[in-house]
């Protein structure tokens, strides 16, 4: 089974001024899939805080996954993908194109979405914006993806097109 963390960036969810929806609805699609949810955060957008959430889900924790919501857009306190970019040894681009290339089928908007997926050890690490229909629409796209990327980055030497 794999294992997940769900870290919502947000500086009003982490101050309790704002229902957090993204990372449940996360939640909820993970677990619909099998995927066991073991870890929730809500952390303000503060690079060091998401780091920090990321090092310990990644390191501590040994998370197979990490999603996080929010702060993955253009304005000064969206920090999200840069302090991702910081604890990530590995960037898998492909993931954040697939989802940015979906998202400009319903919106001009996904252009300016600065999303990040990667590796830190064996943890893979996927960024999805803040609100409920972007976690949705952006999940969906990677969601078929996860479960063989996981067993790949755990060392499963089978082949891809078996």
């Amino acid at each position: 089974m794999i294992r997940a963390a769900v870290i919502t960036v947000s500086d009003k969810g982490s101050r309790g001024e704002r229902e957090d929806l993204s990372g449940p609805e996360a939640v909820r699609l993970l677990e619909a899939q099998g995927i066991e949810v073991a870890c929730t955060l809500v952390v303000a957008d503060e690079p060091d805080e998401i780091k920090t959430a990321l090092v310990d889900c990644a390191d501590r924790l040994n998370m197979d996954l990490i999603i996080t919501t929010g702060g993955t857009g253009v304005t000064p306190r969206d920090v999200t993908p840069d302090a991702t970019r910081e604890v990530l040894e590995k960037e898998i681009p492909g993931m954040a194109e697939a989802m940015r290339r979906a998202s400009m089928a319903k919106t001009p908007h996904a252009m300016i979405s600065r999303a990040l997926a990667g590796l830190r050890g064996k943890t893979l690490i996927i960024n999805l914006p803040g609100s409920p229909k972007g976690v949705r629409e952006n999940l969906a796209v990677v969601l078929p993806a996860i479960p063989h990327a996981v067993e790949k980055i755990q060392g499963s030497d089978t082949d891809c097109a078996s």
